[in-house]
């Protein structure tokens, strides 16, 4: 039987997305790079300075404070959305009662943008929950939170709950491949609830967790638009990840190339720890694999 001819529209549609991807990707982290070593403001003339602007990163106490935000900010983040998405995918899997109101509440942020969502709770916070809190008599509830010191608190909330939608369909699509015959037989062998659990089920789940968590970490790491939408990086800085600072003072702050510098530091640091995590991860698939 001969080879099935693959017509050629299918060749000019992979073209055409190469070429928009070369032109509004690649040409542009390109030229980032080469700003970042100049001292260009985003307008006017500008000249090289090396290795000027890599060097004055490492004593920029708001960019260090950055980048302090965004690391805690995304590892607290990852953990609670793993650990909430994997809860919710075994419940709605066990099929306990209200696995339909489950499955709307966690996949409806799902249909919407993290744009959107940030500006839904921003008012919610400012007008709602101050409301409730003062009618209540609970006076950490009668402040918006997004106006304090806890304001990470009120991002990484609003987060998890939009972000678990993702994860929970990665676990579910994991619980479904899982054979119920493995269950029946760890039954037998005295393997319930919790311990079933841990040997059997979180093990053969290892590939789901390994998506999730790289993809989380790196997600997070970037994270942009839930905090312009509720904080814009405030009060003061508090809330200022890596990404809000770099469009901000790249942007309007005539900090174009010295921020080109922060983007591209970035890149390195999200690219090195989602092969580091690839690679640990990978080895505990191949150990629960084997």
């Amino acid at each position: 039987m001969g080879t099935k001819k693959v017509s050629p529209i299918f060749y000019i549609i992979v073209i055409i997305m190469a070429i928009c991807f070369f032109i509004f990707h690649t040409i542009p982290f390109m030229q980032g790079i080469f700003y970042s070593f100049t001292n260009w403001k985003g307008y006017g003339s500008w000249d090289f300075v090396g290795l000027n602007n890599y060097l004055q990163l490492f004593k920029d106490p708001d960019i260090l404070g950055a980048y302090s935000f965004t690391f805690i900010f995304a590892i607290i983040t990852t953990i609670l959305v793993n650990v909430l998405s994997l809860v919710i995918a075994c419940a709605l899997n066990a099929k306990i009662h209200f696995n339909g109101f489950l499955k709307a509440v966690y996949f409806l942020p799902y249909m919407l943008g993290n744009l959107m969502i940030g500006f839904i709770f921003n008012y919610i916070f400012a007008n709602i929950v101050p409301q409730i809190g003062k009618n209540l008599g609970i006076e950490a509830l009668s402040v918006n939170i997004l106006g304090t010191e806890n304001a990470m608190w009120g991002i990484i909330f609003v987060t998890v709950w939009a972000s678990c939608a993702f994860n929970t369909l990665i676990y579910t699509a994991g619980l479904k491949s899982i054979s119920s015959d493995i269950y029946e037989a760890a039954a037998i062998d005295g393997a319930i609830g919790i311990k079933r659990f841990s040997n059997i089920t979180f093990p053969l789940l290892a590939t789901s967790f390994t998506i999730n968590v790289v993809l989380s970490v790196k997600g997070f790491l970037m994270v942009y638009d839930q905090i312009m939408a509720m904080t814009n990086g405030g009060p003061g800085m508090e809330t200022t990840s890596i990404a809000v600072l770099i469009y901000k003072r790249g942007f309007t702050g005539g900090q174009f190339a010295y921020q080109s510098a922060n983007a591209v530091i970035l890149f390195v640091i999200v690219a090195t720890i989602s092969i580091l995590q690839l690679r640990f991860l990978e080895k505990r698939e191949a150990k629960y694999n084997d």
